[in-house]
């Protein structure tokens, strides 16, 4: 079946199957998180992103081989409500934003700043610092060499626009900014995103829409 990135709680995950990455994306409740794993296709080597929920269905994803990592976009409690029990199964290192580490109950092993790297197997993902939705969001870029980069953008964008930022005027323009710079003015259109709720999207679709974003300020 084809890749589309549309999941639903208790659904079947997706797979993403690239060259050298096997992207699996699965929802969880209760409240429609992505949780993505992934997989070196040279060692079999995995990595989860947001161990949002539901740990018997995560687990259940990771099957016997385990994982190496588990990396916690960001503080919001939807978002590590599995880790305690993923990481006691699984003896995973944990990684998270410098700046949202503390606010996370579960240690962070590896705090991450901006362009830091995270490798499993032959694969590595770079980490980018969002300021606005948290201050320590990070979305993580896995820069496909045989394609386009592929972006796990946590709460930090979404088909339609940036993260919450709650009503606060100056997050939302530091959050605007960073997307804006680092994501937009770094990647191309191409660029596959998958956010920490709903659809996958892509650079090239919303790009367009960056200025509407701006002047509705949310």
């Amino acid at each position: 079946m084809p890749y589309t990135g549309k999941v639903t709680v208790g659904g079947p995950a997706e797979v993403h199957e690239l060259a050298d990455l096997m992207i699996s994306k699965v929802a969880v409740g209760p409240m429609d998180n992505n949780a993505y794993l992934l997989r070196c296709r040279t060692t079999g080597e995995q990595l989860l992103i947001d161990a949002a929920n539901d740990p018997e269905t995560l687990l259940q994803l990771i099957g016997d081989d385990g994982i190496g990592a588990v990396v916690t976009t960001h503080r919001h409690g939807d978002h590590w409500q599995a880790l305690a029990d993923v990481v006691k199964a699984t003896g995973a290192r944990t990684y998270a934003g410098r700046y949202d580490a503390e606010g996370i109950p579960v240690p962070t092993d590896v705090p991450l700043d901006d362009g830091d790297t995270i490798e499993f197997g032959a694969c590595s993902l770079t980490a980018r610092h969002l300021v606005g939705h948290t201050p320590g969001s990070i979305a993580l870029i896995y820069d496909d060499p045989h394609g386009h980069p592929h972006l796990f953008t946590g709460d930090c964008l979404f088909p339609g626009g940036v993260g919450n930022t709650f009503g606060n005027a100056e997050n939302f323009a530091t959050l605007l900014r960073d997307v804006e710079t680092k994501l937009f003015g770094e990647l191309p259109d191409e660029t596959w995103v998958y956010p920490g709720h709903g659809n996958d999207t892509s650079l090239g679709a919303e790009r367009p829409h960056l200025h509407e974003w701006r002047a509705r300020g949310w």
